[in-house]
């Protein structure tokens, strides 16, 4: 069968890609076009436009590419239009992606397939709506929103997540942590959540003498980049390529929230979720009113209740960072807690295999709706 698979970030790359992989051993005549990035060209298949010519965040940056976004966007569609596809799946990234979904259903070409479904449960809801009337299948990676989704008409498939495969192949390369003497900074893999992340989780993070600082780089940022904000008087090392080596190697860690709070717990790293915003105080204000959820990390999403700290907007300071990173050090209170109730969390996850169920699943569907 014929698969267009449309990721458009770093993250959905790697599972787009690890999909892929599943796809084309149980189905042997399986041909990709995508736009994503390195983890699916290894894979095999065309590579229509890498996912870097699509990440862009924010209202500013998202206006001033608009031209660059729009000309991607009817490349998209021109592009399924012409290769006819027998399913078209999506990973994450709603925005772009559900205008693929709405173009694709009312073109009648095929099925469209939603993999990592849209976090509309926290902010959004509204977009349930065009889910249920463009997209056939949708596939979660989060056990709570099998719930949520059924409640608002829409039936889902939970296959698990991929996080937990991605992240046991790489987990036995890892010293113990009793070895380690490295904090580990993940201040996200685009270019304004570094701007805005990276200085202060540097600073603060530098108050411990005793540790190392490593800087896990997104592979879609240039080194040169990250040199703007860390500061003069910190010593920090970035690591491409190595997001779980370095987490995994590492005594706690900073993280920006997002798929690697996630990736974090699975691997057992006590971390501090921060994520500055401008204007802090009217976001929080905003947050309050308009975000439909208690938490913001993936982390606290699934185990229903507050792991990890959340730093977020104008909580996310110097000071309340260090304070944050000093309870999860080694001799603190807080650091066993945090190890017991990832496990929990991680139960919750279930076991590996995501990868394989969604590909057999999708498969599965699509067999039975060309019968």
């Amino acid at each position: 069968m014929k698969y267009y698979l449309i990721a458009g970030e770093a993250s959905g790359d790697l599972h787009a890609g690890n999909l892929m992989r599943e796809l084309k051993r149980q189905d042997q005549e399986a041909a990709f076009r995508f736009i994503g990035g390195e983890r699916m060209e290894a894979v095999g298949g065309t590579l229509v436009r890498h996912y870097k010519e699509l990440a862009y965040m924010g209202f500013v940056p998202v206006l001033l590419h608009l031209p660059t976004i729009l000309k991607n966007m009817a490349l998209c569609k021109q592009d399924i239009a012409a290769w006819r596809p027998d399913v078209v799946i999506l990973v994450d990234y709603p925005g772009f992606n559900l205008s693929i979904a709405k173009y694709v259903h009312n073109a009648g070409i095929c099925p469209v397939f939603y993999y990592i479904s849209p976090k509309i449960w926290a902010w959004k809801e509204y977009r349930i709506k065009s889910i249920r009337r463009d997209v056939d299948e949708l596939f979660s990676i989060l056990p709570f929103e099998v719930e949520w989704f059924a409640e608002r008409g829409m039936p889902i498939h939970y296959v698990g997540n991929p996080c937990v495969d991605a992240v046991k192949r790489e987990q036995k390369r890892f010293r113990d942590f009793s070895e380690l003497r490295s904090i580990a900074i993940l201040p996200g893999s685009r270019r304004q959540e570094i701007k805005d992340n990276l200085g202060m989780m540097l600073r603060a993070a530098s108050r411990f003498k005793d540790y190392k600082l490593v800087i896990a780089g997104a592979p879609n940022i240039e080194l040169d980049y990250y040199k703007q904000y860390i500061p003069t008087d910190v010593k920090a090392r970035v690591v491409f390529g190595h997001t779980y080596q370095v987490l995994g190697e590492s005594v706690a860690a900073l993280v920006t929230s997002g798929t690697a709070t996630l990736e974090t717990a699975i691997l057992r790293v006590p971390q501090v979720v921060c994520y500055y915003t401008p204007v802090g105080k009217f976001i929080s204000f905003l947050r309050k009113r308009i975000i439909k959820v208690p938490f913001i990390s993936l982390v606290n999403l699934i185990a229903g209740k507050e792991i990890v700290e959340e730093l977020v907007a104008d909580r996310m300071t110097e000071e309340n960072i260090a304070k944050g990173l000093e309870r999860i050090l080694p001799l603190h209170a807080g650091r066993e807690q945090m190890l017991q109730d990832y496990d929990l969390m991680n139960k919750a996850l279930g076991g590996t295999g995501a990868s394989r169920r969604a590909a057999k699943e999708m498969i599965k569907c699509l067999k039975q709706s060309k019968q």
